[in-house]
């Protein structure tokens, strides 16, 4: 064989690496100039839970110091490299905890909110629109609350208006258990839908401002919801099941819904939602693990199914990506939003914590996003889903008094 042709495989190679490095960094240049002009919000991060449980300092706020470089996915420095300026928190309660709802709950609203004033000089807490935009301009990241699970309303109206009294802006109706009025994706359905109780939590969710959640629910729960609701509705993290079958994903025939609605569909991180291989080496594992409820059993399990069939596959940021790209040719790119999760599981390959951010906005442009596109992505979808609940809730607080329904009188269940 001639030699010319390693010769000039051997000159062009390099440049043909150069040149995709130097159209990766145009990318990553273009989608940090973008996100300085727009604000960037996050829909789900499930930090306070992770300083509740934290092993050397359980719910201790100071001893989980965001100034410094932290072992999780979020700190101060790593939210301003990833040019986040807007964070809906999760207010999570397990729906299995022994310890009662709403002592878990208000320590959990306590912990966000001290968490939250503790960085004055990074943080600020929003309740409105109006408060996102302000705190934004000014360099900070707008912190909000949003509340993981209905089982802490304990089938309760009033607990409801008190925990928006507290600053939860969105409810995820359920979380893995089905509850009295409402069937979890995860879970055996009992009522295939909301019940007529339930139906009334949408209503007074409407009437408050606060946006109704429909991650973690059944697609009939999903389907009920967007018939039920006067205001758009979120997914707060959840990606594409025709993508990745999994049961915490959207369906098509919802997402095509949304477009109506006027809502938005927040696609998140967590690799069993957006990677298939990985999808079914948790399910394998959930198999093997179901209930187990001793610690030392489930991590005997779990390390025996590790030796058997290897850690679990990584999920990528293109993954997200293609996830992204999907909800916004089903829903249209005015209903996609960005959710991570992070502190709910393992990160992708290049999505590992918060100072990602731009690394993703970067691959969309790659694949011919428009600026307008990605700005409606970045926030501007879940503001306008948030604007619109609250001028929705104007006009339901003119026009009707608060809920005085209960599960008894709705469901004909009786009061616990």
């Amino acid at each position: 064989m001639s030699r010319l042709p390693a010769l000039l495989l051997f000159l062009i190679l390099p440049f043909a690496s150069a040149t995709a490095s130097a159209v990766d960094d145009a990318a990553l240049r273009h989608a940090r100039a973008l996100l300085k002009t727009t604000i960037l919000l996050d829909g789900h991060n499930d930090l306070p839970w992770t300083i509740r449980e934290d092993p050397q300092a359980p719910m201790d706020v100071d001893a989980y110091d965001l100034r410094k470089t932290t072992s999780g996915e979020t700190d101060v420095a790593r939210l301003r490299q990833g040019q986040l300026r807007a964070q809906f928190w999760s207010i999570y309660v397990p729906g299995e905890t022994k310890e009662g709802y709403a002592k878990v709950q208000l320590e959990q609203f306590d912990i966000a909110r001290r968490m939250i004033a503790r960085y004055p000089e990074a943080m600020e807490l929003a309740l409105s629109v109006a408060d996102v935009r302000r705190i934004a301009a000014r360099g900070k990241l707008a912190s909000l609350l949003g509340m993981e699970g209905g089982h802490v309303l304990e089938n309760s109206l009033g607990a409801l208006r008190i925990y928006y009294s507290l600053g939860a802006r969105y409810l995820t109706l359920t979380h893995n258990v089905t509850l009295d009025w409402v069937d979890a994706a995860l879970d055996e359905p009992r009522h295939h839908g909301l019940t007529p109780f339930g139906k009334e939590v949408v209503r007074e969710m409407n009437r408050l401002g606060m946006m109704v959640d429909i991650s973690h629910v059944s697609p009939d729960v999903m389907r009920d919801v967007l018939d039920t609701s006067a205001a758009p509705v979120i997914f707060s993290h959840s990606s594409a099941y025709a993508l990745v079958p999994h049961p915490r994903n959207v369906p098509d025939a919802i997402l095509k819904r949304m477009a109506a609605n006027g809502g938005v569909a927040m696609v998140t991180f967590v690799p069993p939602f957006v990677n298939r291989d990985a999808m079914a080496w948790d399910a394998g594992l959930e198999k093997l693990s179901k209930g187990i409820a001793g610690e030392a059993e489930l991590k005997r399990i779990e390390e025996a199914y590790i030796r058997e069939h290897g850690p679990s596959p990584k999920a990528t940021l293109k993954d997200v990506a293609d996830h992204i790209d999907y909800v916004a040719r089903t829903a249209g790119h005015d209903h996609v939003g960005i959710a991570s999760d992070f502190y709910g599981g393992t990160t992708p390959v290049g999505l590992e914590d918060v100072s990602k951010y731009p690394a993703l906005f970067a691959e969309l442009i790659r694949r011919g996003w428009s600026d307008a596109d990605l700005k409606k992505l970045a926030g501007e979808n879940m503001l306008r889903t948030f604007g619109q609940a609250e001028r929705v809730a104007g006009r339901l607080q003119r026009e009707r008094p608060a809920s005085t329904a209960t599960i008894a009188t709705l469901d004909g269940k009786k009061e616990k």
